[in-house]
């Protein structure tokens, strides 16, 4: 990750604590194929990928109930974005933002460098907050934007050595922070929390309220 995005009673009331189970040890590359198979296979207790006709399903039991359970999960959503971009700035002393930029960077299909437009749309952030970030990264030392080979009105953002050497250290406490932060999941529960985090990310983007307004008014006639 790279620079970023309580009440503590209700946070910690037992129905909205994590899962108790204990951290998983490191795993075998044949367990991990085997979990993912599992995982994929229909029948087995992996997470499965939903049709459009359960989504729909799901869309059309609207209710009280629903509302303000809908209304806890992304309030949760909204509070643990808060809560790892403070606890970034305090333990590792970076922001979330920078986090991701750095981690994109080091990826080796990235190892010449991204578009400034490609970075932004892979990290859902906008141009005007990516700049700034870039900006802050560049007086460090870790960053450069250098100009395309085709196109010298596009801008490549690339990983400096020192950015790349900086990285190395502070991804060995990024683990760290990783398994204290997701302690209380097996194996398991995370490849499944993974799984639903990825569905949830493609139906916001999907979310678009003129068909729920265009559906409604058909209603009404």
């Amino acid at each position: 990750m790279s620079s970023t995005m309580k009440d503590d009673q209700e946070a910690s009331r037992p129905a909205d604590r994590l899962p108790n189970g204990s951290a998983a040890g490191a795993a075998s590359p044949e367990s991990v194929r085997l979990r993912e198979q599992r995982r994929r296979t229909p029948g087995s207790n992996g997470p499965e990928t939903r049709t459009d006709q359960q989504k729909g399903a799901s869309i059309s039991r609207r209710g009280p109930g629903y509302d303000q359970l809908n209304n806890r999960i992304f309030f949760r959503l909204f509070q643990l974005g808060n809560e790892l971009q403070r606890q970034a700035v305090q333990q590792l002393g970076i922001t979330t933002v920078q986090w991701s930029v750095l981690g994109a960077l080091s990826q080796e299909k990235y190892a010449s460098g991204i578009p400034l437009s490609q970075l932004g749309d892979y990290l859902v952030v906008s141009r005007q907050n990516l700049d700034g970030v870039l900006k802050r990264l560049e007086r460090d030392g870790l960053v450069r934007r250098v100009t395309g080979d085709g196109d010298k009105r596009s801008r490549i953002v690339q990983l400096t050595e020192h950015g790349r050497a900086t990285w190395s250290e502070v991804l060995q406490r990024i683990y760290q922070f990783y398994d204290q932060a997701a302690s209380r999941f097996t194996f398991d529960e995370r490849v499944a929390l993974v799984h639903y985090l990825n569905e949830l990310r493609k139906d916001l983007a999907n979310v678009d309220l003129s068909r729920v307004e265009t559906k409604d008014s058909s209603d009404r006639e």
